[in-house]
């Protein structure tokens, strides 16, 4: 069993992280500690994930309700027994209705058991779940670090992550993923928190616009 992380354990990763980069530190100082996001555990918590892959959080949260709407609940049976039309009609593209309709259906015939993720440390975790389609590293990455709150996890292909880092670092380019996640590893084991302060970073700049 991993510990998640904690309002207190986040405090102690930003003190570390301060400590070893001085720009994550101008953070703090700037816009003080990140909120505690988190995301209840759970399959309405994943399919909420997937439906904001590739887009605005605005859009999935929109698809989201729309398709909550449509079901009553956001359940694995529920979803399991609604037909891709009746998806695509809550608004789902056709590919994320799929995924969405596969998943349930795993879980349902016992295929995929989404509460054993809490005992598999974040590889294997990461590695269970990007074997059910439509679920990627992103996708993964969010729900291990936002619903079982892991320490040390690092989302890939997170833009807002890389506009963050570009401008924390005054980099002249926007970094690349596999950059992002070198850059990353000077943050282990505090990672998840390493990107909860870049994220804090680029809300608190747009607010300021």
């Amino acid at each position: 069993m991993h510990r998640p992380l904690t309002r207190d354990s986040l405090l102690r990763g930003v003190k570390h992280l301060q400590a070893r980069d001085t720009d994550l530190d101008r953070i703090i100082r700037d816009y003080g500690p990140p909120p505690m996001w988190a995301r209840p555990p759970g399959f309405a918590t994943l399919v909420r994930i997937m439906l904001e892959q590739q887009v605005s959080l605005a859009s999935g949260r929109a698809a989201y309700e729309r398709l909550q709407e449509a079901a009553g609940r956001v359940t694995p049976r529920r979803l399991a027994d609604m037909s891709d039309t009746q998806l695509r009609r809550a608004g789902l593209t056709r590919q994320k209705a799929a995924y969405c309709h596969d998943l349930a259906a795993s879980i349902v015939a016992g295929e995929f058991r989404l509460s054993e993720l809490v005992r598999l440390d974040d590889k294997a975790g990461r590695a269970s779940l990007i074997e059910v389609r439509g679920i990627g590293p992103w996708t993964a990455d969010i729900y291990l670090l936002m619903a079982l709150r892991r320490r040390d996890v690092w989302p890939d292909g997170d833009l807002a992550l890389a506009k963050s880092a570009q401008r924390v670092k005054r980099l002249r380019h926007c970094p690349s993923q596999d950059k992002l996640r070198r850059m990353a590893h000077a943050w282990a084991p505090w990672r998840s928190v390493a990107a909860r302060l870049l994220w804090h970073a680029y809300l608190s700049e747009r607010r300021r616009v």
